[in-house]
């Protein structure tokens, strides 16, 4: 395989990158990831999808080699890759990168660990496979979103998110160049995902099998699998065939010197990432002018017209919808002065008051806005008007959250549906993960003691 080809770049970078290559704030902020992540899984692990899938798969596992997020059951280490990439995702709480606006993290580490608990892998190696997993997931994102894959109905975090994961576990399989352009090929075939499944639980099975085909992906290379020279970027590979890019000349710039994984963010809130600023806007006008949802006549959002394509939903009947429903997110916000998992579940939905306040929620798509900007305003019912425009909202890169603002959100999700859990034995271990000769042992403060 020729180095001067997109696919060969790609895989000589993955092949030969070591962990000295990597900077310690890159190391940092993949530690983050997977904090973020353990918290997701956790909170995930209970979630309906997720259990209705295990009782599904489960009497179909083969060897119980790998553990289950949440769980105490052990299945085959393709079956749980499936099951932690969709528990990792299944609540839309988790990372996401920018500009492409994918969720990365989920299908590229759950068959990392699981390959781990397979085989022998320290937590340093995990951690550079993940590095090198999400990077070339991220940088394939990059160029396919820029040609449209969303629009065309493509969901990025499964189609992309395999390539991440099938690279993560070739690196701990310790491939050979070539072996990783084939591995490209074998991924490329299995990538796949719709964007009318969002909002619903077929969502979660495009991104279970992204963990799971990717390293299914890496066992079929490792056996001699082959593929053509160019599926990245040859004339029906992947990128031209899921978008209109034909210039791959940032997929593979600065390969080694600039890392995508300074452009993850994490979400404070289990919503679109569109409606933090709106949530930011709520919470602070309902704080510093002591609303109540008693006094509100009238909610106006002022956004970018995206905000609206993917939120304007006033008529949602189920948890997972609300999560993408503006109404539903201003209403319970100003009502409870929170969104987090408790705001956005089937009961709430059906709650009389907050029915009664979507109803008050309207908006006005504005080109002129920037994405990730807006501008809330409310009129109570004595007549009074209050307005807040928020332009970086919390978790967006230009303001992040902090490491222990991503340890309380692990805690606080893991209170959610895992309070078994040792949340201060699995933070220390995630920060410390390089320095543990078993990956594996994260895994079973992940799941539930005998």
């Amino acid at each position: 395989m020729s180095t001067d080809s997109v696919t060969g770049q790609l895989a000589a970078f993955a092949q030969g990158t070591t962990w000295k290559s990597i900077p310690d704030a890159i190391r940092h902020e993949a530690k983050r990831s997977l904090l973020n992540y353990f918290g997701c899984a956790l909170a995930g692990s209970q979630d309906d999808a997720v259990c209705a899938a295990l009782r599904a798969l489960g009497p179909l596992s083969g060897p119980p080699k790998a553990s289950v997020i949440g769980h105490s059951a052990r299945l085959d280490t393709l079956t749980a890759s499936f099951l932690n990439g969709m528990g990792g995702n299944i609540l839309d709480f988790d990372d996401t990168h920018i500009p492409t606006v994918m969720h990365p993290t989920a299908p590229i580490v759950a068959p990392l660990f699981a390959y781990a608990e397979q085989e022998a892998t320290s937590g340093r190696d995990l951690l550079l496979s993940f590095v090198l997993g999400f990077e070339i997931a991220c940088r394939i994102g990059n160029t396919v979103a820029l040609g449209g894959h969303y629009r065309r109905g493509w969901h990025i975090t499964a189609t992309c998110g395999v390539f991440g994961g099938a690279i993560g576990v070739a690196k701990q399989m310790n491939l050979s160049a070539k072996q990783y352009s084939a591995l490209f090929a074998v991924a490329a075939g299995q990538a796949a995902g719709l964007v009318e499944n969002l909002g619903t639980t077929a969502k979660g099975i495009s991104v279970g099998n992204a963990a799971r085909n990717g390293y299914l992906a890496a066992l079929l290379v490792r056996e001699g699998f082959e593929g053509p020279a160019h599926p990245i970027e040859g004339q029906h590979g992947f990128v031209r065939v899921t978008s209109e890019m034909s210039d791959f000349g940032a997929l593979v710039a600065d390969l080694g010197g600039s890392w995508e994984l300074t452009k993850n963010t994490y979400k404070p809130y289990p919503t679109g990432v569109v409606l933090n600023p709106v949530i930011d806007a709520c919470l602070e006008l309902r704080e510093r002018q002591g609303l109540s949802a008693v006094d509100v006549a009238s909610v106006h959002v002022r956004a970018h017209p995206l905000l609206f394509e993917r939120t304007d939903r006033p008529n949602v009947a189920s948890g997972r919808e609300s999560v993408v429903s503006l109404q539903h997110t201003v209403s319970v916000t100003m009502l409870f002065g929170a969104a987090g998992l408790a705001q956005f579940t089937d009961i709430m939905v059906q709650d009389p008051a907050v029915l009664a306040l979507r109803t008050k929620v309207s908006g006005t798509a504005d080109e002129a806005v920037p994405v990730g900007v807006a501008t809330v305003s409310i009129r109570t019912n004595d007549g009074r008007s209050f307005e807040k425009t928020v332009t970086e909202a919390l978790g967006r890169l230009e303001r992040p959250l902090t490491d222990r603002q991503i340890e309380e959100k692990l805690r606080s999700l893991a209170a959610f549906s895992a309070p078994w859990c040792d949340t201060a034995r699995l933070i220390d271990a995630v920060w410390n993960l390089d320095s543990l000769p078993a990956a594996a042992s994260v895994m079973v403060l992940a799941t539930p003691p005998d």
